[in-house]
């Protein structure tokens, strides 16, 4: 039957994959499987060793501790069995699985799904030990070893980017596509180094070919699909990424997938819907069909509950810690030039109502009069928006602010009154809102927010186009685990001041 597929799919086809490489029965696999990059196995072995050396730490601490009787309920012997339960409850999770590993939410998630396992396991052995109190054990000791092992993947994943931002320790990527959506491949992998992979090779369908298309942004071209299965067998690439074009279809897609069969490589495949986040896709088969399934996303509900609960209370805590910052703030731009301390303006809120938004003042007073003749010589936006580095009217106190997003600590009365979330989308203009079609509308969808992607991904250094695709992003996909992501980023988005003017 495979044999037969595979010569309709391929009877007519100017550019073809090649027929599998053949199967070794007595091994179960094909032959020419190579093996990974030398720094994934490292980067593997040190995540491992990561991980055990801090559960046995821990439990050997505790196991002194209870030994010596710093801890009277707690029996040392318990030290063993909350290591064992740690260190089989991690593998068993696919916490050191090689393709959950530097996958960020997925990676943390095994982590913390093995904790939760690990602490079940305790307290069940503890139902057969009844002269035995687990709860120390449940309760603090492997939840302090979840936390110990989450920080130690972050620092691990950390270094990691770090090098891959210096051109190390990526994986090298064949794509296969039309010119243009192989371009943007490229493009999005240089500008987000940290995800690992870089583009080598491309190869193109014969028309582009024919066009003499040698190269696509200093990618060399080196062939058509119906080399490609060679050229990754004898070229080490360790993933095949399929952009769209108009030659994939299902059949094509599932011989190359037969083809790489039994080599290093990964099959990638970009799906239209390229902004749809993970959560919302799901795969299911319909009478034997795979489908691609979307939910739509949640505006209402008990997860949008729960962020009206989290923004109030986030914003009353961050206003009581912030107080003593925020006065030493006001009393700084009082004394920079003796004009006001807040700045206040008119913004568009959910569903296009109108709010006033809270900023200690950075800029001299009177600057709104001068937009209008700074916005006809120059403006470092490319969209609706008006940016200027060096922007003149910017005080000295101002330009410190707006540095480190300081003052935008007053919109926490705004989230407090429920006009403003902690994260959401930029907060919009009313002239700018007046620009906007049904697409870039659906920002509105959603309260504003104090930040978001575009606060952690590059600010005001991002072009108008980006920063509404990731706006449309956040609308789409948005989570308790995407706030906490952005939440997190925002630290050191914040302390880089970079993309702040």
């Amino acid at each position: 039957m495979r044999d037969q597929q595979g010569a309709a799919a391929t009877g007519s086809m100017p550019d073809t994959v090649h027929d599998p490489a053949p199967v070794d029965l007595a091994h179960g696999s094909r032959r020419g499987k190579g093996p990974g990059l030398d720094w994934e196995r490292r980067y593997r072995a040190t995540v491992v060793a990561g991980d055990v050396l801090l559960v046995l730490a821990l439990g050997a601490v505790c196991a002194v501790g209870a030994a010596f009787g710093a801890w009277q309920t707690m029996r040392p012997e318990m030290a063993v069995v909350a290591v064992l339960a740690m260190l089989t409850a991690l593998p068993a999770r696919r916490a050191w699985a090689e393709s959950v590993l530097d996958e960020g939410v997925e990676e943390y998630r095994a982590v913390i799904v093995g904790t939760c396992t690990a602490a079940v396991v305790i307290a069940l052995i503890g139902t057969f030990l009844p002269d035995t109190d687990v709860r120390p054990w449940v309760f603090v000791v492997v939840p302090t070893m979840g936390v110990l092992l989450l920080v130690s993947r972050y620092v691990l994943r950390q270094l990691l980017h770090r090098a891959r931002r210096s051109g190390a320790c990526l994986l090298p990527v064949l794509a296969a596509g039309d010119v243009a959506s192989v371009r943007e491949l490229i493009a999005r992998t240089r500008e987000h180094p940290h995800v690992g992979w870089r583009v080598e090779a491309a190869c193109v369908v014969a028309q582009d070919r024919e066009r003499d298309v040698g190269e696509i942004d200093g990618v060399p071209v080196i062939g058509g699909y119906d080399t490609l299965t060679d050229h990754v067998r004898n070229g080490g690439y360790r993933v095949v990424a399929v952009a769209p074009a108009a030659y994939w279809t299902s059949d094509r897609l599932q011989h190359l997938a037969w083809n790489l069969e039994g080599t290093p490589a990964e099959l990638a495949v970009a799906p239209t819907l390229m902004d749809v986040g993970g959560t919302r896709l799901n795969v299911t088969g319909i009478l034997g069909l795979p489908m691609l399934r979307v939910t739509q996303p949640a505006f209402t509900g008990a997860g949008r509950l729960f962020k009206e609960v989290a923004d109030r209370v986030g914003a009353a805590a961050l206003l009581m810690l912030a107080a003593p910052l925020m006065l030493a703030i006001a009393v700084a731009v009082k004394l920079d030039d003796g004009g006001p301390v807040f700045y206040r303006q008119r913004r568009v809120k959910r569903d296009g109502a109108m709010f006033t938004i809270w900023k200690f003042r950075t800029m001299r007073t009177g600057a709104d009069a001068e937009w209008a003749a700074l916005a006809a010589r120059e403006n470092d936006s490319d969209g609706p928006l008006f940016k200027l580095r060096g922007d003149p009217r910017v005080t000295r106190a101002g330009a410190v602010l707006r540095r480190f997003s300081l003052d935008e600590l007053p919109q926490l009365l705004n989230v407090l009154g429920g006009s403003m979330s902690l994260v959401g989308p930029r907060p919009a203009l009313p002239e700018e809102t007046q620009a906007y079609g049904p697409v870039v509308g659906r920002r509105l969808l959603v309260k504003p927010g104090m930040t978001g992607l575009w606060q952690v991904s590059g600010r005001s250094d991002l072009s108008w186009q980006e920063a509404v695709r990731l706006d449309l992003r956040y609308v789409d996909d948005w989570s308790p685990a995407l706030d906490l992501m952005i939440l997190w980023k925002t630290a050191r988005a914040v302390l880089h001041g970079k993309g702040a003017y």
